[in-house]
């Protein structure tokens, strides 16, 4: 018995799309993080958790690594958000908003929530502009993914 395909090969490539398109907000967030306080500590904050070593002393490399790594992950989560969401809400511009929309607490909370208090050695004041950066840089990704998958869906 032949096999045949009787799916479409959208979804698959429109988690492709989240990979590049994360890719690319990545990139639009290393802008933002340059330009305010304490913008490029939350990568250095990761690497510190992964080598128990505090944010200012972490390896610059890993802490890049994670950031893209991170970055290019958040691509295919959010098409997986989009995805359950145009199920219940149809597909277009109005679903990936609401995707956009739900992701922004997940990337603030898990940075905020779960990353952020493994991290040693860091006064009250620091973490809130720590967490304020953050919150900043993760609007800036999300203003370039959820267009660029937006579109891409549409598209497939």
């Amino acid at each position: 018995m032949p096999l045949q395909s009787t799916g479409s090969v959208a979804v698959p490539l429109l988690f492709l799309v989240g990979v590049v398109a994360g890719v690319f907000a990545t990139l639009a967030m290393d802008l933002v993080m340059g330009r305010i306080d304490e913008g490029e500590t939350p990568p250095r904050i990761a690497s510190g958790v992964l080598t128990d070593t505090h944010p200012d002393k972490s390896p610059e490399r890993l802490a890049s690594v994670v950031h893209y790594v991170a970055g290019m992950l958040t691509g295919p989560l959010f098409v997986w958000i989009l995805l359950a969401v145009g199920g219940l809400l149809g597909t277009g511009l109005f679903a990936a908003a609401v995707a956009g929309v739900l992701l922004y607490p997940l990337m603030v909370g898990f940075f905020a929530l779960v990353v952020l208090p493994r991290s040693r050695g860091l006064s009250r004041q620091r973490l809130a502009r720590i967490r304020r950066a953050w919150a900043i840089e993760a609007v800036a990704y999300l203003l370039v993914l959820v267009p660029v998958v937006a579109v891409a869906a549409s598209a497939l």
